[in-house]
């Protein structure tokens, strides 16, 4: 997609970008007590923006946060940026993770959805609790917003990663549309948040399988990226292979909760 695409200069969505992101972990940091894990504080500015390409990882955790990591890699300048903002909560709750990503490649691209944790097939309960309730609003967002284009990823296990009610749309770089974008992810992080407040806990005895299973899947999705290639353009091998670490916390200090 970069490489079919005009280098245009897109800093400002970027930084229009970076600004929701902040307001929506400002929101996440005010329900949880996070710790920034050490592994990360070597990536909180590596290249060298915004002159060339460059980029910031930071991840925490905390007693009901396993994993939050916060970053951006890429080359404004060029046309094209990444930015992630995701939750992967302790196993004292099933409440489904947060995932967020923004990309601007020149054109806009978003995804949000809520990572389930277990089959939804055979969990309808679960399926119900979290999911059913956003389907129809899911179908006004496709069927109410033309300019939105639903991306279908050419990785197939990226495909498979989407729950029913997951956003993932290319759009065009206007005010309009990065509005709509941020109200989504507004709402989205907020209901999150009152699941969280919501959840029962889950029975200490199950809690370390559940812990294996969010563990198994942050890695996959983290490793099978198909967007790692930008890392190594940019940065080369060594460097991506410790991002994709980080993302995942493969060399996370701080204990799991």
């Amino acid at each position: 997609m970069v490489d079919e695409s005009p280098a245009i200069d897109v800093t400002e969505t970027f930084h229009r970008y970076k600004a929701i992101l902040a307001g929506l972990k400002a929101r996440i940091d005010a329900r949880f007590d996070l710790a920034r894990d050490p592994s990360t504080e070597a990536l909180e500015s590596y290249g060298n923006p915004p002159e060339s390409p460059g980029g910031s990882l930071a991840a925490y955790s905390g007693p009901e946060v396993d994993w939050m990591v916060h970053s951006w890699l890429g080359n404004p300048a060029a046309g094209f940026a990444n930015l992630h903002l995701t939750v992967w909560l302790g196993p004292h709750v099933r409440v489904p993770h947060l995932g967020i990503a923004l990309l601007v490649w020149p054109e806009g691209w978003f995804y949000v959805d809520s990572v389930p944790r277990t089959n939804l097939l055979a969990d309808g309960a679960y399926y119900d609790a979290y999911y059913e309730p956003l389907n129809s609003g899911w179908l006004a967002v496709r069927e109410d917003n033309p300019e939105l284009e639903w991306f279908t990823s050419r990785a197939g296990f990226i495909r498979a990663s989407l729950s029913p009610t997951a956003h993932c749309y290319s759009f065009p770089r206007s005010d309009k549309n990065i509005d709509l974008v941020e109200r989504l992810l507004t709402e989205h992080v907020d209901r999150w948040l009152g699941w969280v407040d919501a959840a029962g806990p889950v029975p200490e005895a199950d809690q370390p399988a559940l812990a294996a299973a969010d563990l198994a899947t942050r890695r996959n999705i983290a490793e099978r990226d198909p967007a790692n290639v930008m890392g190594v353009r940019y940065f080369g091998q060594e460097t991506t292979d410790r991002l994709v670490r980080a993302l995942w916390g493969g060399d996370r200090e701080l204990p799991r909760p």
